[in-house]
């Protein structure tokens, strides 16, 4: 052995939890507090230093906020919860020159997303749970049957090695662990592309005078058809603007959109930016399965994000929470095959996957119609119908909700037509997902199903296929 390999064999560490969790975001805290609590070790490991954990792009608008899991109690985390007064949506839609009051059911919050990250960390520490920091995954290990035995990482030069019966990824959007693993053995899927994602870039703007609208969340579509501006009041003087937009897309000339957005609106003037952050964020439906033999990808790592608006913190806490209780089965077992950990799965279908792959219809149409077209249709329906689209997967859209909208939508039938047949087949989609198999022999057939009906919403919407 060589005096350089001595010293890199000398420099390797080597760990064996029961639990290893990629990433201290929502979901990586939650799964890792909820094996902890059970009496067995997790070690989060987190790309970040401790200074920086936590820190990450998001709008901070949080949806279902009375609704979090036990293991990390929601008064651990309420101190980050900075606007509670938010109770619904705004639309701005300029080519109409209106603005549209739309209601949001279910508790809202606007947090401090860095605090609220220090927070989460902390309540998953106090579980029970260990963080290691500056901790770079390369690689994934695998036994001879594909079943993932552990990790490998970097950690300020040193080579780190992590045996574990269970590796849950937490390592958010486009996840590097999914290039590292082999799942020719498995359902987990793997039909996912950039495509899949949009871009994200948000800075947190202070203002001297407080903002008519710290009871709303203000949404805008930007300049371009790719994208959309947001306005999220943390309190009344301190906003989270940013925007999203497709990959395909430009982003300096997007974010371009977003800085003349702010120097052209009054409340905005002289404020001073605090911070910038970017980030990729799922546009698309839950994974079909994330589970693979010792392995399961939770939160943005699954697409467990609602794809109409990319709220995802809630949904990310309860598949780290279902992630982990399949993980503490397979310990308690001493099977961590892709049935047992199967039901994660299912508990993610049941709980908001569904809802998220209907909602993922409305997201295929945009990409088919006229932006002013359909600008013009939102600006002529009832607010509530557009809340229940927004956040069921579903609505009621029937004869009532056209004699409402008939008048003052002339000029956009056709588009209305477009969306009742779309309704339709979102409709028929939800309906598949609450068949979702129980196991994962059943998948293939399942999923065959659901592609006759995606081949439907491609022919009533005149998109191109997504996946």
């Amino acid at each position: 052995m060589s005096t350089q390999e001595q010293s890199t064999a000398a420099a390797s560490e080597t760990h064996s939890p029961d639990v290893v969790v990629v990433g201290a975001g929502t979901a990586g805290c939650y799964a890792a507090a909820t094996v902890a609590r059970e009496g067995y070790d997790a070690v989060v490991l987190e790309r970040k230093t401790e200074d920086e954990a936590g820190h990450i792009a998001c709008g901070d608008a949080l949806k279902g906020a009375d609704a979090f899991p036990e293991s990390i109690p929601k008064s651990q985390i309420e101190p980050a919860f900075t606007n509670t007064g938010v109770d619904h949506g705004r639309f701005e839609i300029p080519q109409e020159d209106t603005v549209l009051e739309i209601p949001i059911p279910g508790e809202l919050a606007v947090i401090d997303r860095w605090e609220y990250g220090r927070l989460i960390i902390e309540g998953a520490a106090d579980a029970g749970a260990d963080f290691h920091y500056d901790t770079v995954v390369k690689n994934v290990t695998q036994a001879d049957d594909g079943r993932v035995t552990g990790v490998e990482a970097m950690r300020k030069g040193e080579s780190r090695t992590y045996e574990a019966d269970v590796v849950i990824d937490a390592a958010g959007s486009l996840s590097v662990l999914q290039d590292n693993v082999d799942f020719s053995t498995s359902t987990f899927d793997t039909n996912v592309n950039y495509s899949h994602f949009c871009s994200a870039y948000r800075e947190v703007v202070r203002v001297d005078d407080p903002v008519e609208w710290d009871d709303a969340l203000v949404f805008k579509p930007t300049e371009r058809a790719a994208g959309y501006l947001w306005y999220f009041p943390r309190t009344d003087t301190e906003i989270n603007a940013g925007l999203g937009f497709q990959m395909t897309e430009e982003p300096m000339k997007l974010v371009d959109d977003l800085k003349r957005d702010l120097e052209n609106r009054p409340e905005f003037r002289g404020a001073e930016v605090e911070d910038k952050l970017g980030a990729a964020l799922p546009t698309r439906r839950p994974y079909d399965s994330a589970v693979h033999p010792g392995y399961m990808a939770v939160g943005d790592a699954a697409g467990h994000v609602n794809p109409t608006t990319g709220g995802g913190i809630a949904g990310a806490a309860y598949a780290g929470k279902y992630a982990a209780e399949a993980a503490v089965e397979g310990l308690e077992t001493g099977d961590v095959s892709e049935k047992t950990l199967w039901e994660y799965n299912e508990r993610v279908m049941d709980h908001f996957g569904a809802r998220y792959a209907a909602l993922d219809v409305y997201n295929i149409l945009s990409t088919a119609v006229d932006v002013d077209d359909l600008m013009g249709l939102l600006a002529a329906m009832p607010g509530e119908k557009l809340a229940e689209a927004l956040y069921s997967g579903s609505t009621s859209i029937g004869p009532k909700l056209a004699a409402e909208s008939l008048y003052e939508s002339y000029g956009h039938w056709g588009t209305i037509i477009n969306l009742f047949r779309t309704k339709r087949r979102a409709d028929d989609l939800l309906e598949l997902y609450e068949e979702y198999p129980h196991h994962p022999a059943a998948l293939k057939h399942w999923q065959q199903r659901r592609d006759d009906l995606m081949e439907k919403v491609y022919e009533t919407t005149g998109a191109d296929p997504k996946y």
